[in-house]
């Protein structure tokens, strides 16, 4: 199968599928090996505008156009479908012309929340045995635009997915395809799809089927904290209140297991997404012997679900004087297998900077890593702490009427949000933060809390609700589970789009599996292997 990467984002998860069902990849490095390819799979990420300039400069789209219109195996993956289109609202761009219509921006005036992040239901609009038995299931999302279905195009839809309205998540006509989804981040059922295409099987055998769709769901994430212990190996760990240490004398690192068995572990128990946590401070950090590295490299060979990963993502210079932006820590990270990547201090400092001068310069991490890969590719990790006051003239940021008074009685909170992993408290509460970095460019919010790490008695509901108030983004709820219950609760009572949980699912205290099983029967939407 020829694989035509132009250089943006994560690909190797797309490359680790298509070994994994048994082809060989020829690369697309000149116009002349699209003509040439009887197979051609697209796999864009990032931006419309710079995909089409990449093609464009690299003499690539006349090719690619020449290819689908002599209706050859095609298959566009997520911006690799909307690029077939006429126009898009992204950059204000003509697209490849293939599909009539546009490429229009959600609307988030409503409260919908955009991007478009997690697991979503497909109708089908016609026949294809590419998507056989998609019906009742879900696939895994990541945009923020989509395109609009009209009269014009209204022959090209396969099918249709529903955020806020109809979509279009699915195109077909005779050989050529092309989703909205990620098939190589939608598990088992994403692999047969590509599967499916890789086998030629595109007969019309499966039907139109009336099955009633679940479409948005809530999506559970496991979470690895990574960090090398005293012997120097990488080992998944987990704090209490942030102190990963054993309370022990010899205060030794506490190890719960190895990254990349414990990822596919989770994977195999129905993890919707896996985040690892780089909690190592390295003084000097080189590119090339960044720890995380491998164990993306070799997570993405086996977990066919979204990867996020945190940890070292800012400007630094190493031992020898040789400079190394954000972006190409973040670049080396997405090479590596990672489908988002998770900014914490670094989006802090560009928050305060931001509401001080009310002025977006564009080269903090966030913003830079944001316009090249696209909001949805990024994650601001919060880790507020509870400040407890007497009245909210006190703060000037936004405070909360708590539930249960502070030690001395207070009746007010406001939640100060910290850098260098909760050692260092800033000047700025979680609900400004928020704002900020959602003006800045960030896609999601990880929003932790450091009074609840560890306890087990719960999200924090107060925090989970006044973040995502302030924001129109997805914010993931993390830090306190410890009961099955805390699950459903934080959704029922929250707008989160996810919860996030570490410890009870390394500990085996609770399955992820049992976790999905009592969201279903709370009345939670979810998914279900």
């Amino acid at each position: 199968v020829t694989l035509l990467d132009y250089g943006a984002g994560n690909v190797r998860s797309i490359r680790n599928a298509i070994h994994l069902l048994g082809f060989n990849i020829r690369e697309v490095t000149s116009p002349e090996d699209i003509g040439n390819a009887k197979r051609l799979i697209f796999p864009g990420v990032g931006s419309f505008k710079a995909a089409m300039d990449v093609l464009n400069s690299k003499g690539l789209a006349e090719s690619l156009c020449a290819y689908i219109r002599e209706d050859r195996p095609f298959l566009g993956i997520c911006l690799g479908l909307q690029l077939l289109f006429d126009y898009s609202e992204e950059g204000f761009t003509e697209g490849l012309g293939i599909i009539p219509g546009t490429v229009a921006r959600f609307d988030s005036s409503a409260g919908l929340r955009v991007p478009h992040i997690g697991w979503n239901g497909l109708q089908l609009k016609q026949p294809s045995q590419l998507l056989e038995g998609i019906n009742g299931r879900h696939v895994y999302f990541v945009h923020s635009y989509r395109g609009v279905a009209c009269e014009e195009n209204k022959d090209w839809i396969l099918a249709t997915s529903r955020y806020g309205d109809d979509f279009i998540s699915a195109i077909r006509k005779g050989n050529i395809h092309a989703l909205q989804f990620h098939p190589e981040k939608s598990g088992v059922i994403g692999l047969d799809i590509l599967r499916r295409f890789l086998d030629g099987g595109h007969s019309e055998a499966a039907k139109v089927c009336s099955t009633c769709v679940v479409f948005v769901l809530k999506w559970v994430i496991a979470c690895l904290d990574v960090r090398s212990n005293d012997a120097g190996d990488l080992v998944v760990t987990k704090g209490d209140q942030y102190d990963v240490r054993e309370q022990t004398s010899d205060r030794e690192v506490r190890n719960l297991g190895k990254p990349v068995e414990l990822a596919g572990r989770y994977f195999k128990d129905g993890a919707d997404e896996v985040t690892f946590l780089n909690i190592t401070g390295f003084r000097d950090f080189p590119l090339g012997d960044m720890p995380m590295l491998e164990v993306l490299r070799q997570a993405s060979e086996h977990v066919f679900v979204p990867l996020t990963v945190g940890g070292g993502i800012h400007d630094f210079t190493d031992a020898h004087g040789r400079f190394y932006s954000s972006l190409e820590v973040a670049a080396e990270y997405f090479r590596s297998g990672a489908d988002k990547i998770s900014i914490g201090s670094d989006a802090v400092y560009a928050a305060e900077e931001y509401l001080h001068t009310g002025v977006k310069t564009g080269k903090s991490s966030l913003e830079q890593i944001s316009y090249v890969y696209g909001n949805q590719a990024v994650v601001v990790s919060i880790d507020p702490r509870r400040i407890y006051v007497n009245d909210p003239s006190e703060t000037p940021f936004r405070t909360i009427q708590v539930s249960k008074p502070g030690p001395n009685g207070e009746k007010y909170a406001w939640y100060q949000c910290t850098v260098k992993g909760g050692r260092e408290g800033r000047q700025i509460g979680a609900y400004e933060l928020s704002k900020a970095v959602e003006e800045l460019g960030a896609g999601e919010i990880l929003l932790n809390c450091i009074d609840c790490d560890g306890q087990g008695q719960g999200y924090d509901i107060e925090l989970v609700q006044l973040v995502s108030e302030a924001v129109t983004i997805p914010v993931i709820a993390s830090s306190g589970a410890g009961r099955l219950e805390h699950f459903s609760e934080v959704f029922r009572k929250t707008a989160a789009s996810a919860a996030l949980a570490a410890g009870i699912f390394h500990r085996e205290e609770i399955s992820i599996t049992s976790v999905k099983e009592h969201m279903v029967q709370a009345g939670v939407d979810t998914r279900l292997l």
